[in-house]
């Protein structure tokens, strides 16, 4: 007997579906590309307490660097914690193999900071949100 399949609609994804689609997707990339020998960089801005101030969060794969996330509180922002922050787990990517870095940021975040360190733009999205843009950019290591 044939089993029957029907599209439904998951309301935590993260406590179910997320995995089960996400390692069917890896074994297929997996097998199509060979091993993405997958890694996990992260650097924090960390105060004498211990408290975490802003970092950075990057993934390793394929020989490219995607960096996820990068935030820094406020008031610390202007003081090179950023430059470093970038710095920094750009050279523990080329260290480990990675050619070359990529990432996407919005216009009230910070594209112009990326393209000052040598990023370049490869695409655009208008509007996203309304009345700003999303910016996809890129670097070689």
């Amino acid at each position: 007997m044939k089993t029957e399949y029907s599209i439904a609609y998951v309301e935590n994804p993260e406590e179910s579906a997320w995995g089960i689609i996400g390692r069917g997707l890896h074994q297929y990339n997996q097998n199509q590309a060979g091993d993405d020998k997958f890694q996990r960089l992260c650097f924090v801005v960390q105060s004498s307490n211990g408290e975490i101030a802003g970092g950075v969060l990057a993934e390793l794969y394929w020989d490219w660097s995607y960096i996820d996330l990068m935030w820094i509180e406020e008031e610390l922002r202007g003081q090179g914690y950023g430059h470093r922050l970038l710095t920094q787990v750009e050279n523990e990517a080329r260290k480990r193999g990675a050619k070359q870095v990529y990432l996407d940021t919005f216009s009230f975040q910070a594209p112009d900071f990326y393209k000052q360190h040598g990023y370049q733009v490869l695409a655009k999205l208008q509007d996203f949100p309304m009345g700003h843009q999303r910016y996809f950019l890129s670097k070689k290591l």
